[in-house]
């Protein structure tokens, strides 16, 4: 009787555990776009392969009169700084209701209509947008966005913290090079 008790408490807590890492990260409630704009500091990162070797690593999105976002990503190439490496694509918001949820393309001729995008969710977002949590839903992509190149250690545990309750990995993050 008391096995099977605990068999089925154990698949119950099993369940919820699968449940909840089914369950795709939140995003904020609102963003507004233009003020989201500008020029943002990579503060810390999952490693990928399109980033690899940059430091210094820095966003700039500015609004198009279509609607769509300039996206110009920057960084120095961290066996030469003097080397900048940048790709340039657009993004559109995917969510109309929240505006939380962006698509990103930096494949030039596919990118006018959407094609090879990826996604961009805004995470958490401070009030007068001075960083940002940015990921992806299926949780392979991270990053940690400040307007300015360095970000307080209790705002960037405030960031990781919520990453994590969002399911994400913070062994993988890790912190960009500021060079």
């Amino acid at each position: 009787m008391i096995q099977k008790l605990f068999l089925t408490l154990s698949l119950i807590f099993a369940s919820y555990a699968m449940a909840d890492s089914n369950t795709l990260p939140q995003t904020v409630n609102n963003v507004d776009i233009q003020k989201y704009m500008g020029r943002w500091f990579e503060i810390a990162k999952y490693p990928n392969w399109f980033q690899k070797g940059c430091g210094a690593t820095e966003a700039n999105y500015k609004l198009l009169d279509n609607g769509y976002v300039s996206v110009i990503n920057r960084c120095k190439d961290l066996s030469n700084p003097t080397k900048i490496k940048e790709a340039t694509g657009t993004a559109y918001v995917a969510d109309q209701v929240t505006k939380a949820k962006l698509k990103v393309s930096f494949v030039p001729f596919f990118q006018r209509w959407g094609f090879f995008a990826g996604d961009y969710w805004i995470l958490a977002l401070d009030q007068d947008y001075k960083y940002v949590l940015v990921g992806t839903p299926d949780r392979k992509f991270l990053w940690i966005l400040s307007r300015t190149p360095t970000l307080d250690e209790s705002i960037l545990d405030e960031l990781k913290a919520v990453a994590e309750k969002e399911g994400f990995d913070l062994s993988k993050l890790t912190t960009t090079p500021t060079m």
